[in-house]
């Protein structure tokens, strides 16, 4: 009977890598909008509820039917008497009230462990709720009995008509046995939320200033970045505007820094800006980190697909030219897989004497004020 279990159970864990990877870019742009930053515990509870969720989703809906052209089920599709399966346990198994030796048979039923199964599947999807979203009970019972009300949608309708017809039946003690089982399991998160951190703390001792922008975050406000002005290049070449890609990188990366503060769209999405490293942010050092990136490093790659440019130089030039900008390319990409491991700066954020920082300052400006008066009450007692 477990060995039907272990079948679905081993291709959700099969499957967890690809819908981690999906997940992941939306997990860390929600991240930092909300907090600032990510917290291990937080991604891993979360990450915890992705892999539940496949395995209760595989649970449910493994084995499909051998062919999408399948056989209508013999008998209703649907079953509408609550706790019908309480009648089928007693019917089907040897029990006496007056004989307890009787009782245990009622576990080895095949029903009684069918909605046994159904209660124990969204017990962690009850604590979950419980524990790291802090709903209220009656928000639990509501969410446990729409997440098992979308599983048997989903078998009733043969997966939304990828299948001819339903391969198992809607059955309302299934309802109620989840329902069940999101209640039990937000119940014992309550039990157990003193042995674990409160998530609603996690942030209360994070200083935001004293965190260092990752290469990761940074990486995300690339892509983002990279969606926006190449669209725009695109849009823009439509039109007889000489060089569109080059007053698109100019207007994006360096008038827009200016006018935000060291900030692109990018940027302002996962909360980071550019600043001075040693003084307030000045034209120039914006010019100077912009102007190495995106006009020289990626403005010789640029240049090398622009064949007009490349026929003035000659077959003598352009074979060298080439040559010199994969070696420049190579360099550059040993220089920023040493950097991240070192976690140290580029070389372009040197030269303009700029870096990267979280920009949050509703939420410093909160912490701050919050180790103010914590500072002062150490003060007292030391006076004292």
């Amino acid at each position: 009977m477990f060995t039907s279990y272990l079948f679905p159970i081993s291709y959700a864990f099969m499957s967890f890598p690809v819908a981690a990877m999906l997940f992941t870019l939306p997990f860390l742009i929600v991240q930092y909008r909300r907090h600032g930053y990510i917290h291990k515990l937080r991604a891993l509870v979360l990450y915890l509820l992705l892999l539940y969720l496949l395995n209760a989703f595989y649970l449910i809906m493994l084995p499909f039917p051998s062919s999408r052209h399948n056989l209508p089920l013999s008998g209703s599709c649907i079953q509408v008497v609550p706790l019908q399966f309480i009648g089928e346990v007693v019917r089907s198994s040897p029990l006496s009230v007056d004989q307890p030796s009787t009782y245990l048979t009622v576990l080895r039923n095949p029903a009684f462990f069918q909605a046994l199964f159904n209660v124990v599947l969204t017990v962690p999807f009850g604590m979950f709720l419980g524990y790291y979203f802090r709903t209220r009970w009656v928000v639990c019972i509501l969410l446990s009995f729409v997440l098992s009300l979308s599983f048997e949608i989903t078998q009733i309708t043969g997966i939304y008509g990828f299948f001819d017809n339903p391969y198992r039946i809607f059955d309302v003690d299934d309802l109620i046995t989840n329902t069940l089982g999101g209640i039990a399991g937000f119940r014992i998160a309550l039990r157990m939320s003193g042995l674990l951190p409160r998530i609603e703390q996690l942030d209360s001792r994070a200083n935001l200033s004293t965190k260092r922008v990752t290469y990761t975050r940074r990486g995300i406000a690339f892509m983002l970045d990279a969606c926006v002005w190449l669209t725009a290049a695109g849009i823009l070449s439509l039109f007889p505007v000489p060089c569109p890609l080059w007053i698109v990188l100019g207007v994006y990366f360096l008038l827009i820094p200016c006018w935000t503060r060291g900030q692109t769209f990018g940027k302002w999405i996962v909360r980071i800006r550019v600043e001075g490293c040693s003084s307030s942010l000045r034209p120039w050092m914006i010019v100077l980190r912009y102007g190495l990136l995106y006009g020289v490093t990626f403005g010789m790659n640029i240049l090398q697909f622009n064949t007009a440019w490349v026929n003035t130089l000659g077959p003598d030039i352009s074979g060298p030219a080439r040559g010199i900008v994969l070696l420049a390319d190579l360099l550059f990409l040993i220089h920023l897989i040493i950097s991240m491991f070192k976690k140290e700066p580029l070389f372009y954020e040197r030269l303009s004497r700029t870096r990267n920082i979280i920009a949050w300052p509703e939420k410093q400006q909160q912490a701050d004020t919050v180790e103010l008066p914590l500072s002062l009450k150490r003060k007292g007692e030391s006076i004292r």
